[in-house]
């Protein structure tokens, strides 16, 4: 009989679709499925099912004003809806990304990282609506990008 507290688990995975539905010459710097799975499961470990949707900048807004009531594109959104297994839908808008990865003298990579490991984290229920919670989030966003060897986002 096997002991089933000693028998190998199985390996946790992350069942990630990504879509992408912007124009073509916004797809060009758009990480791979790979890249952006690993940089998925840094922040998140454990069995989950993601769709990391990349969208073009009238879609961003309308799911923006939408949802948050802000009617301007935005560079993430994050929708999650269930805990246990983790799954939700991470909608990148990569118009905004490219426009604030030159703004703030960024790397494509570096920002898009950094908003992989946001979206999802507010996947997972943080959030920055008040000065705690946003430090918070913030400390864990550059913790894990420091694993991922990026700088601090925040710096």
């Amino acid at each position: 009989m096997t002991d089933l507290a000693s028998a190998p688990k199985p390996a946790r995975r992350l069942d990630l679709t990504v879509q992408l539905v912007c124009a073509d010459d916004l797809r060009q710097q758009i990480p791979d499925r790979k890249l952006l799975r690993k940089w998925a499961k840094a922040v998140y470990g454990d069995a989950a099912t993601v769709t990391m949707r990349f969208v073009d900048a009238e879609e961003s807004q309308h799911l923006n004003d939408t949802y948050r009531g802000k009617n301007k594109p935005t560079n993430v959104l994050s929708f999650p809806y269930e805990d246990e297994p983790l799954m939700g839908d991470i909608v990148f808008c990569p118009t905004v990304i490219y426009a604030e990865a030159k703004a703030q003298h960024k790397t494509v990579t570096a920002h898009m990282a950094h908003l992989v490991v946001h979206g999802m984290l507010h996947l997972m229920g943080y959030d920055h609506l008040n000065d705690r919670d946003a430090k918070e989030m913030e400390s864990l966003e550059t913790e894990i990008m420091a694993d991922l060897g990026f700088a601090d986002p925040y710096a």
